[in-house]
Protein backbone atom coordinates (compact mmCIF):
# COMPACT_ATOMS: atom_id res chain seq x y z
CA UNK A 1 0.00 0.00 0.00
CA UNK A 2 1.39 3.13 -0.80
CA UNK A 3 1.91 6.31 1.27
CA UNK A 4 -1.14 8.32 0.29
CA UNK A 5 -3.72 5.46 0.12
CA UNK A 6 -2.17 4.90 4.03
CA UNK A 7 -2.72 8.42 5.12
CA UNK A 8 -6.51 8.27 3.06
CA UNK A 9 -7.19 5.23 4.99
CA UNK A 10 -6.40 7.05 8.13
CA UNK A 11 -8.26 9.66 7.46
CA UNK A 12 -11.57 7.44 6.34
CA UNK A 13 -10.65 4.84 9.05
CA UNK A 14 -10.74 1.59 8.82
CA UNK A 15 -12.96 -1.19 7.89
CA UNK A 16 -11.82 -4.40 8.42
CA UNK A 17 -13.66 -7.70 8.90
CA UNK A 18 -12.82 -11.27 10.02
CA UNK A 19 -14.30 -14.48 9.22
CA UNK A 20 -13.22 -18.04 10.45
CA UNK A 21 -15.17 -20.96 11.02
CA UNK A 22 -13.29 -24.02 12.82
CA UNK A 23 -14.92 -27.82 12.12
CA UNK A 24 -14.23 -30.97 14.00
CA UNK A 25 -11.78 -34.01 11.84
CA UNK A 26 -11.54 -37.13 13.59
CA UNK A 27 -10.40 -36.24 16.67
CA UNK A 28 -8.94 -32.91 15.33
CA UNK A 29 -9.98 -29.29 15.51
CA UNK A 30 -9.30 -27.40 12.20
CA UNK A 31 -9.68 -23.57 11.27
CA UNK A 32 -11.41 -24.51 7.90
CA UNK A 33 -12.06 -21.05 7.06
CA UNK A 34 -10.48 -17.44 7.31
CA UNK A 35 -10.92 -14.85 5.73
CA UNK A 36 -9.68 -11.27 6.84
CA UNK A 37 -9.63 -7.85 5.44
CA UNK A 38 -7.00 -4.80 6.68
CA UNK A 39 -6.25 -4.72 9.92
CA UNK A 40 -7.23 -7.82 11.10
CA UNK A 41 -5.60 -11.22 10.27
CA UNK A 42 -5.25 -14.74 11.53
CA UNK A 43 -1.58 -16.33 12.38
CA UNK A 44 -1.71 -19.76 11.44
CA UNK A 45 -3.17 -22.23 14.09
CA UNK A 46 -1.03 -24.03 16.91
CA UNK A 47 -2.03 -26.66 19.06
CA UNK A 48 0.09 -26.67 22.24
CA UNK A 49 -2.24 -28.91 24.15
CA UNK A 50 -2.64 -31.65 21.62
CA UNK A 51 -5.05 -31.49 17.96
CA UNK A 52 -8.43 -31.19 19.86
CA UNK A 53 -8.31 -27.67 20.73
CA UNK A 54 -7.27 -25.13 17.49
CA UNK A 55 -5.42 -22.01 19.81
CA UNK A 56 -5.99 -19.33 16.84
CA UNK A 57 -4.29 -15.59 17.29
CA UNK A 58 -6.22 -12.73 16.20
CA UNK A 59 -3.30 -9.37 14.89
CA UNK A 60 -4.99 -6.08 14.44
CA UNK A 61 -1.92 -4.97 12.04
CA UNK A 62 -2.53 -1.17 12.85
CA UNK A 63 -1.23 -1.10 15.39
CA UNK A 64 -4.58 0.38 17.21
CA UNK A 65 -7.88 1.73 16.75
CA UNK A 66 -9.00 5.13 16.34
CA UNK A 67 -12.46 7.19 15.64
CA UNK A 68 -13.77 6.28 12.61
CA UNK A 69 -12.50 2.61 12.37
CA UNK A 70 -15.65 0.00 12.00
CA UNK A 71 -14.20 -2.90 12.35
CA UNK A 72 -16.22 -6.83 12.49
CA UNK A 73 -15.84 -10.43 13.57
CA UNK A 74 -18.00 -13.30 12.40
CA UNK A 75 -16.87 -16.95 13.88
CA UNK A 76 -18.21 -20.07 13.67
CA UNK A 77 -17.85 -23.19 15.28
CA UNK A 78 -19.01 -25.94 13.80
CA UNK A 79 -20.20 -29.36 15.84
CA UNK A 80 -18.18 -30.58 18.55
CA UNK A 81 -14.96 -28.30 17.91
CA UNK A 82 -13.02 -26.80 20.26
CA UNK A 83 -11.30 -23.18 19.96
CA UNK A 84 -9.51 -21.28 22.05
CA UNK A 85 -9.55 -17.17 20.57
CA UNK A 86 -7.06 -14.66 22.20
CA UNK A 87 -5.12 -11.47 20.49
CA UNK A 88 -1.50 -10.86 19.64
CA UNK A 89 -1.15 -7.73 22.23
CA UNK A 90 -3.31 -5.57 23.81
CA UNK A 91 -5.71 -3.59 21.87
CA UNK A 92 -5.16 0.51 21.99
CA UNK A 93 -8.03 2.32 21.63
CA UNK A 94 -6.58 5.93 20.50
CA UNK A 95 -7.88 9.29 21.44
CA UNK A 96 -11.12 10.48 18.92
CA UNK A 97 -11.66 13.97 17.54
CA UNK A 98 -15.30 13.23 17.73
CA UNK A 99 -16.11 9.97 15.68
CA UNK A 100 -17.40 6.58 17.29
CA UNK A 101 -14.34 3.50 16.89
CA UNK A 102 -16.56 0.56 16.35
CA UNK A 103 -15.90 -3.68 16.69
CA UNK A 104 -18.99 -6.03 16.50
CA UNK A 105 -18.23 -9.44 16.99
CA UNK A 106 -20.97 -12.21 15.96
CA UNK A 107 -19.82 -16.14 17.43
CA UNK A 108 -22.01 -18.98 16.88
CA UNK A 109 -21.14 -22.35 18.79
CA UNK A 110 -22.83 -25.20 17.62
CA UNK A 111 -23.96 -28.34 19.76
CA UNK A 112 -21.09 -29.94 21.38
CA UNK A 113 -18.84 -27.27 20.44
CA UNK A 114 -16.92 -24.98 23.09
CA UNK A 115 -15.51 -21.41 22.34
CA UNK A 116 -13.20 -19.97 24.75
CA UNK A 117 -12.99 -16.33 23.67
CA UNK A 118 -9.51 -14.58 26.03
CA UNK A 119 -8.43 -11.28 24.50
CA UNK A 120 -5.22 -9.40 26.09
CA UNK A 121 -6.26 -6.48 27.72
CA UNK A 122 -7.79 -3.49 26.03
CA UNK A 123 -6.70 -0.22 27.15
CA UNK A 124 -9.00 2.95 26.09
CA UNK A 125 -7.12 5.76 26.21
CA UNK A 126 -8.55 9.23 27.78
CA UNK A 127 -10.41 10.88 24.74
CA UNK A 128 -11.44 7.49 23.41
CA UNK A 129 -15.02 7.10 21.89
CA UNK A 130 -15.09 3.31 21.47
CA UNK A 131 -18.90 1.04 20.99
CA UNK A 132 -17.72 -3.19 21.44
CA UNK A 133 -21.03 -5.45 20.79
CA UNK A 134 -20.42 -8.95 20.74
CA UNK A 135 -23.23 -10.95 20.39
CA UNK A 136 -23.09 -15.27 20.60
CA UNK A 137 -25.61 -17.63 19.59
CA UNK A 138 -25.10 -20.59 21.61
CA UNK A 139 -26.93 -23.94 20.54
CA UNK A 140 -28.18 -26.67 23.38
CA UNK A 141 -24.98 -29.08 24.46
CA UNK A 142 -22.66 -25.77 23.04
CA UNK A 143 -20.56 -24.15 26.13
CA UNK A 144 -18.87 -20.65 25.88
CA UNK A 145 -16.23 -19.01 27.97
CA UNK A 146 -15.18 -15.10 27.86
CA UNK A 147 -12.99 -12.74 29.51
CA UNK A 148 -12.41 -9.04 29.06
CA UNK A 149 -9.79 -6.96 30.56
CA UNK A 150 -10.10 -3.25 30.48
CA UNK A 151 -7.96 -0.48 31.24
CA UNK A 152 -9.08 2.98 31.25
CA UNK A 153 -6.25 5.53 30.84
CA UNK A 154 -2.81 4.95 30.02
CA UNK A 155 -2.65 4.74 34.04
CA UNK A 156 1.62 4.02 33.90
CA UNK A 157 2.00 7.16 32.97
CA UNK A 158 -0.91 8.71 35.32
CA UNK A 159 -3.51 8.63 33.09
CA UNK A 160 -7.45 8.57 33.58
CA UNK A 161 -10.32 8.51 31.80
CA UNK A 162 -11.74 11.69 32.13
CA UNK A 163 -12.86 12.38 28.73
CA UNK A 164 -14.82 10.01 25.84
CA UNK A 165 -17.19 7.46 25.87
CA UNK A 166 -17.52 3.36 26.09
CA UNK A 167 -19.81 1.54 25.28
CA UNK A 168 -20.18 -2.74 25.34
CA UNK A 169 -22.90 -4.67 24.96
CA UNK A 170 -22.32 -8.56 25.06
CA UNK A 171 -25.51 -10.99 24.51
CA UNK A 172 -25.72 -14.53 24.75
CA UNK A 173 -28.47 -16.39 23.09
CA UNK A 174 -29.80 -19.85 22.77
CA UNK A 175 -32.43 -20.80 20.33
CA UNK A 176 -34.61 -17.51 20.60
CA UNK A 177 -34.20 -16.28 24.53
CA UNK A 178 -31.33 -14.73 26.05
CA UNK A 179 -29.16 -16.47 28.26
CA UNK A 180 -27.05 -13.10 29.46
CA UNK A 181 -27.33 -9.73 28.81
CA UNK A 182 -24.50 -7.46 29.60
CA UNK A 183 -24.35 -3.48 29.07
CA UNK A 184 -22.33 -1.61 30.37
CA UNK A 185 -21.21 2.60 29.92
CA UNK A 186 -18.46 4.42 31.03
CA UNK A 187 -18.58 8.87 30.16
CA UNK A 188 -15.14 9.60 30.59
CA UNK A 189 -15.44 12.58 34.07
CA UNK A 190 -13.37 13.07 36.82
CA UNK A 191 -16.75 12.09 39.20
CA UNK A 192 -16.75 8.57 37.22
CA UNK A 193 -13.14 7.82 37.60
CA UNK A 194 -13.43 8.43 41.83
CA UNK A 195 -16.94 7.09 41.91
CA UNK A 196 -17.80 3.72 43.51
CA UNK A 197 -20.62 3.06 41.31
CA UNK A 198 -17.73 3.69 38.52
CA UNK A 199 -14.21 3.60 38.92
CA UNK A 200 -13.83 3.81 42.85
CA UNK A 201 -10.18 5.32 41.42
CA UNK A 202 -8.72 2.12 39.86
CA UNK A 203 -7.84 1.82 36.02
CA UNK A 204 -9.06 -1.46 35.33
CA UNK A 205 -12.36 -3.03 35.04
CA UNK A 206 -12.71 -6.81 33.98
CA UNK A 207 -15.08 -9.71 33.51
CA UNK A 208 -15.23 -13.41 32.78
CA UNK A 209 -18.63 -15.19 32.60
CA UNK A 210 -18.82 -18.91 31.75
CA UNK A 211 -21.99 -19.97 29.95
CA UNK A 212 -23.49 -23.66 28.59
CA UNK A 213 -23.23 -25.33 31.96
CA UNK A 214 -25.21 -24.78 35.60
CA UNK A 215 -22.55 -24.89 38.26
CA UNK A 216 -22.83 -25.71 42.19
CA UNK A 217 -22.72 -23.31 44.82
CA UNK A 218 -19.63 -25.64 45.61
CA UNK A 219 -17.34 -24.43 42.34
CA UNK A 220 -18.82 -20.50 43.02
CA UNK A 221 -17.05 -20.94 46.43
CA UNK A 222 -13.90 -22.11 45.23
CA UNK A 223 -13.91 -19.14 42.58
CA UNK A 224 -14.21 -16.92 45.28
CA UNK A 225 -11.47 -18.87 47.48
CA UNK A 226 -9.34 -18.28 44.80
CA UNK A 227 -9.73 -14.56 44.57
CA UNK A 228 -9.85 -14.77 48.19
CA UNK A 229 -5.88 -15.82 48.50
CA UNK A 230 -5.01 -13.04 46.29
CA UNK A 231 -7.17 -10.46 47.84
CA UNK A 232 -5.08 -10.01 51.50
CA UNK A 233 -2.25 -8.56 49.32
CA UNK A 234 -4.62 -6.38 46.77
CA UNK A 235 -5.99 -3.21 46.84
CA UNK A 236 -8.57 -4.45 43.90
CA UNK A 237 -11.96 -5.36 44.21
CA UNK A 238 -13.46 -8.95 42.90
CA UNK A 239 -17.09 -10.64 42.76
CA UNK A 240 -18.32 -14.32 41.84
CA UNK A 241 -21.95 -14.64 40.87
CA UNK A 242 -24.04 -17.99 40.28
CA UNK A 243 -25.96 -17.46 36.86
CA UNK A 244 -28.85 -19.87 35.61
CA UNK A 245 -26.61 -21.34 33.33
CA UNK A 246 -23.38 -20.10 34.24
CA UNK A 247 -20.36 -18.11 36.34
CA UNK A 248 -20.11 -14.58 36.42
CA UNK A 249 -16.51 -13.19 37.70
CA UNK A 250 -16.08 -9.09 38.43
CA UNK A 251 -12.97 -7.61 38.81
CA UNK A 252 -12.00 -3.86 39.87
CA UNK A 253 -8.68 -3.34 40.71
CA UNK A 254 -5.37 -1.57 39.52
CA UNK A 255 -3.16 -4.97 38.05
CA UNK A 256 -3.59 -6.51 34.68
CA UNK A 257 -1.47 -9.74 35.84
CA UNK A 258 -3.27 -10.11 39.24
CA UNK A 259 -6.68 -10.20 37.36
CA UNK A 260 -5.44 -12.40 34.59
CA UNK A 261 -4.00 -14.85 37.19
CA UNK A 262 -7.63 -14.76 38.72
CA UNK A 263 -9.31 -15.34 36.22
CA UNK A 264 -7.08 -18.16 35.01
CA UNK A 265 -7.15 -19.61 38.13
CA UNK A 266 -10.96 -19.75 37.50
CA UNK A 267 -10.38 -21.22 33.95
CA UNK A 268 -8.63 -24.16 34.82
CA UNK A 269 -11.70 -24.44 37.71
CA UNK A 270 -14.11 -24.65 35.03
CA UNK A 271 -12.25 -26.34 32.25
CA UNK A 272 -11.41 -29.36 34.74
CA UNK A 273 -14.73 -29.08 36.24
CA UNK A 274 -16.43 -29.52 32.53
CA UNK A 275 -14.37 -30.89 29.84
CA UNK A 276 -11.94 -33.13 31.54
CA UNK A 277 -8.83 -30.80 30.79
CA UNK A 278 -6.58 -28.39 32.17
CA UNK A 279 -6.04 -24.88 30.82
CA UNK A 280 -3.50 -24.25 28.40
CA UNK A 281 -2.37 -20.44 27.92
CA UNK A 282 -1.72 -19.35 25.03
CA UNK A 283 1.78 -18.78 24.24
CA UNK A 284 1.86 -15.00 23.39
CA UNK A 285 0.68 -14.03 26.54
CA UNK A 286 2.86 -12.65 28.32
CA UNK A 287 4.61 -14.13 31.34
Amino acid sequence: MSNSQTENQAVKGWHGSLELAYAQSGTATQMVSAKATAPLKMQRPFYPEGEGVCHSVILHTAGGIVGGDSLGQSIHLKENAHALITTAAAAKIYRSMGEVARQTIQIKVDSGAYCEWLPQESIIFNGAIYRQDLRIELAPNARFLLWEINRFGRSARGETFVQGKWRSQTEIWQEGSPLWIDRQHLQGSESAVASNSALAGFPIVATLAWIGDPVTPELVQEARSLWDARSRSSSGEAGVTRLTHGLLCRYRGSSTPEVRNWFSEVWQLLRLSFIGRPSCPPRVWPI
